[in-house]
């Protein structure tokens, strides 16, 4: 078995690029960093998206499409609304029978002066007073 044509094919090897040796070697004087600034200076990089200074398109443009997972209780005033502190026992069903709620609500959370002494009327899990959590 021969080994003298153990040679890489033809156009696979490329001459590496020496830069900075001077200017017969047509990458001289400014090593092909094109001229003075920021980018010619060794160690020069860029933030992502940065544009000379000015403003950069994503910090121009909206925030958007962000929605928090975090259930908010709906929150009734207890005293603005008084005819909740005279039901005999508090429920989802109860509470849209004296005060408009929206279908989107889920829970429901009373607060106000004499929303702690309503806890004991509360029966169901999904309505809080500013008492207990």
């Amino acid at each position: 078995m021969a080994l003298e044509n153990l040679a890489p094919a033809k156009g696979s090897v490329k001459k590496i690029k020496r830069v900075g040796r001077g200017q017969g070697s047509g990458m001289g004087k400014t090593s092909t960093r094109g001229g003075k600034g920021q980018t010619a200076r060794t160690g020069s990089k860029q933030k992502r998206g940065f544009e000379g200074g000015q403003q950069p398109l994503q910090r121009r443009l909206p925030k958007v499409g962000f929605t928090s997972r975090v259930v908010k209780p709906y929150v009734i005033n207890v005293e603005s609304i008084k005819a909740i502190a005279n039901l005999s026992e508090i429920t989802f069903e109860t509470i849209k029978s004296v005060h408009k709620i929206s279908s989107y609500v889920s829970r429901i959370k009373l607060i106000g002066a004499g929303a702690k002494n309503l806890a004991s009327k509360i029966k169901d899990e999904r309505i809080t007073t500013s008492g207990n959590k």
